[in-house]
């Protein structure tokens, strides 16, 4: 009788990991279990507007471009009106973002009144595009110059007016250096190139450049004006003994100034800018979704070239149109990714961000709403 009711169970026991054989998955004895279904993303469509830095000009429309790829239906436009323009455009809700070559100030930010943000919305500026700023020049017979900071302040400031002058002769002893005049070329909009160029000079020869950081020429310096950089560009190769400092990927053709860097002398270059940038900072006391860049000028790192541009996005944490703000965290996204970057140097010759900063501006993008 016991044998009996033994056998029985043992046949039950086969015949139940018969059943659960048949029921399990590919995997050893693993129960099978159903994926739940996740819907893909709708697709975007509609238009952004956005305003600002003629240097990231190339950069946005190669990033509109990868933008449209994905999403037939939507594009962005932009105005390479200027930093600043572009600033006052975002503050004044006339675009849904601003691409400038410096963020807002930490002032500027308390001040508030971002009228394309919806109330009560954080500000987002994320680092989306490096370039060196290249300081090119026209003289007959000469095809490279070495210039120090003070030297470049002096031109700058109207204090050296000769090509022939002690202080450029004694960098450069070989160079058939002529006594005419130097004419100096800058900005005469409102630029975030003149930021960068000025902050560069206020932070290494700041006994010589007494005007402080501006992103608007000085008045009484003297010079010839020139709007955005293409038009910088366009005056020295239109003059000779003209100096100007222009984004480098609007300098093919002309000649341009090595500047010194420790004991080295480091001319303008991708390679050089992302060198820079890696020894520089995040600026303290911001937002989450605040990133702004703070430069070391006076670094020695090997290869820096300290005199560059890191020009961000700029939008906001939170819009009143929902498709404003899938649009605008979607053109972000693109913008600071692996092919974005690349898209960029391809176009402009830009340096790529770094992977750090690739992190912290994704998080600041995904707090876009």
């Amino acid at each position: 009788m016991t044998t009996c009711r033994f056998a029985g169970l043992a046949a039950l026991a086969a015949v139940s990991a018969l059943v659960l054989a048949s029921c399990a998955g590919p995997d050893a004895g693993a129960p099978r279990t159903t994926a739940p279904t996740i819907p893909p993303p709708p697709p975007l469509s509609g238009g952004i507007l956005g305003a600002g830095s003629s240097a990231q000009q190339g950069a946005i429309g190669s990033w509109s471009a990868l933008l449209t790829a994905a999403h037939p239906d939507a594009h962005v436009a932009f105005d390479p009106s200027g930093s600043g323009a572009g600033r006052q455009s975002f503050r004044e809700g006339r675009v849904s973002f601003a691409g400038s070559d410096v963020p807002f100030t930490t002032d500027e930010v308390a001040a508030s009144g971002f009228t394309a943000c919806a109330k009560g919305s954080e500000l987002i500026e994320i680092p989306a595009y490096v370039s060196p700023i290249a300081i090119v020049f026209t003289l007959r017979g000469v095809d490279s110059l070495k210039l120090d900071p003070k030297t470049l302040a002096g031109i700058f400031t109207g204090a050296i007016t000769a090509w022939n002058d002690p202080a450029i002769v004694a960098t450069n002893p070989t160079a058939k250096l002529p006594a005419s005049p130097i004419v100096p070329v800058h900005r005469s909009d409102a630029s975030g190139t003149t930021a960068n160029f000025t902050d560069y000079l206020d932070q290494t020869s700041p006994d010589v450049w007494t005007a402080g950081v501006v992103d608007s020429w000085p008045t009484g310096l003297g010079g010839e004006p020139a709007q955005k950089s293409s038009g910088v560009a366009a005056a020295v190769r239109g003059g000779e003994g003209r100096i100007g400092y222009i984004d480098a990927g609007e300098a093919e053709g002309l000649a341009s100034v090595a500047i010194r860097v420790g004991n080295d002398w480091v001319g303008p270059s991708a390679q050089g800018a992302s060198a820079a940038l890696d020894a520089a900072r995040t600026e303290q006391g911001r937002a989450p979704g605040d990133v702004a860049i703070r430069i070391d000028r006076g670094t020695t790192a090997e290869g820096a070239y300290p005199l560059l541009l890191v020009g961000s996005l700029i939008g906001c944490a939170r819009y009143d149109s929902a498709e404003t703000a899938a649009l605008t965290k979607a053109f972000f996204s693109i913008a600071v990714s692996g092919e974005g970057q690349r898209a960029a140097a391809a176009a402009t010759g830009s340096a790529p961000i770094s992977d750090e900063l690739r992190t912290k501006a994704q998080f600041a993008i995904d707090l876009i709403v």
